[in-house]
């Protein structure tokens, strides 16, 4: 699919074989603020989610893709799109890159080909994201993208021992 396939990256559905990147991934510990997660994962329970994971945005209203190098095949990180509400026409995004990936302008150019995915084939009106104030590369990154921010939820976020405000993103089309 051209819309997918960008430079240097492009984004694909997940496969079985995605398994170990999926477990190593999930259980680590530096994102799971942002992905609220408390526990690890076991490889049983991310298989049972691979199964399912085929399922149509429709119907789960979530969408991961794997970003993976043009070069190498090397799946580098993921990108999101949850709480898909096609009535509404929007879709929240999230996006994580292997810290051996970052700095690369994998996160730029994925986030830019999913945008332009969801304007043009999910037919959206708008995408939004959620970061921690103190985020600030993420938050140059949806800013880059055009991404405007629309609010702030006071001590959203309680990570080691300290609330975080988080900014609320969006990006409309026009």
């Amino acid at each position: 699919m051209k819309t997918l396939k960008g430079r240097h990256i492009n984004l694909r559905a997940l496969e079985p074989t995605d398994l170990d990147f999926l477990f190593q991934t999930e259980n680590d510990e530096s994102f799971w603020e942002v992905s609220n997660t408390q526990k690890p994962f076991s490889k049983h329970l991310l298989q049972q989610y691979l199964e399912n994971a085929q399922q149509d945005i429709y119907q789960v209203k979530q969408l991961r893709l794997i970003i993976v190098e043009n070069d190498t095949d090397t799946s580098v990180g993921m990108i999101d799109l949850f709480d898909f509400e096609p009535k509404h026409k929007r879709a929240g995004i999230g996006i994580l890159i292997n810290s051996k990936f970052e700095k690369k302008g994998y996160a730029s150019e994925a986030l830019r080909l999913l945008i332009n995915y969801t304007f043009t084939h999910l037919d959206l009106h708008q995408v939004y994201c959620n970061i921690t104030e103190d985020n600030t590369e993420s938050i140059f990154l949806f800013e880059k993208q055009g991404f405007r921010k629309i609010g702030v939820k006071k001590d959203w976020i309680y990570s080691n021992g300290i609330f975080k405000n988080e900014l609320l993103y969006q990006l409309i089309h026009d």
